[in-house]
């Protein structure tokens, strides 16, 4: 049987960590497979997709490719049309391609995990607006939760997107905010089970937390941060007795999930986590 390649692509793409977490599942498996990470730039994805048909079995796709791949895939997921993005892409034997987004089933399996919290019923914050807020809510909203709330440095694009989940999901309560409106801030948290942080403050040691976390409550709430470190506001609220979580459980899921789309078999999970595991720790 021929050898079967994979890959993520992105720019930059460097650090990713999905080769050492793919490569891991494909040898506790037995399957004759490698992953690679591939730089590749915006003016180039088509001609990517057009060499990925013959070259490669399936790919992953992150910033700032996932509206393209949306774009240039034969079919899409319900879950990717609603949401405009796309992380996953199989190969098909005759060369088609098919679109999906594992950014909500990762979300939704990482909660579970860390927290035991279903999304059915379940009053969820998101801190942030861009392209996995994108992604999550519409997740989320197809899980049947309560209530979504949006904080965001711009109310215009929050308002956006509140205002087309109530349009299409009327019985889920919705509102939105500006992060410098403490007020408004606090009130939103006092109603949260689930607070996700979504924007990419936190991605460097030196970056400060986007929310005070004094307008956190002290109990009733989780915590999910979608970086795979402790940024300075998980690190916060974990000192005052929140429940919190970060990123690196979605990421593995994420993953989980697209070696069930290659493959139609249960992703090796815990080969996956140990190798993710060590690759931070070998950085």
């Amino acid at each position: 049987m021929e050898r079967k390649h994979f890959a993520v692509i992105g720019d930059p793409i460097a650090h990713s960590l999905s080769p050492a977490m793919h490569n891991a599942a494909f040898a506790a498996a037995g399957k004759d497979a490698e992953y690679t990470a591939i730089r590749v730039a915006p003016e180039d994805m088509e001609t990517f997709f057009t060499s990925a048909k013959k070259s490669l079995a399936g790919f992953n796709v992150t910033v700032p490719h996932k509206g393209a791949a949306m774009r240039l895939s034969d079919r899409l997921s319900d879950a990717a049309a609603l949401s405009g993005s796309v992380n996953t892409v199989r190969i098909n034997p005759d060369g088609t391609t098919d679109g999906d987004t594992t950014d909500g089933a990762g979300f939704e399996r990482a909660v579970a995990e860390a927290f035991d919290l279903p999304l059915a019923g379940t009053d969820l914050c998101f801190i942030g607006c861009g392209g996995v807020v994108q992604a999550l809510v519409w997740h989320c909203a197809l899980a049947g939760v309560r209530s979504i709330r949006i904080l965001n440095r711009s109310l215009d694009k929050a308002q956006l997107l509140t205002d087309s989940i109530r349009s299409r999901f009327p019985q889920i309560v919705t509102d939105c905010a500006a992060i410098s409106d403490r007020e408004k801030t606090a009130e939103f948290l006092a109603q949260t089970r689930l607070a996700v942080q979504c924007t990419s403050v936190g991605l460097h040691a030196e970056d400060p937390a986007p929310v005070d976390p004094d307008l956190f409550p002290a109990e009733g709430l989780f915590y999910f941060d979608t970086i795979y470190r402790r940024t300075a506001l998980l690190a916060a609220l974990d000192q005052r007795g929140i429940p919190t979580q970060d990123g690196l459980a979605m990421l593995l899921h994420q993953g989980a999930k697209s070696y069930e789309i290659w493959f139609n078999e249960a992703a090796p999970v815990d080969v996956m986590r140990n190798a993710l595991i060590q690759a931070i720790r070998n950085r």
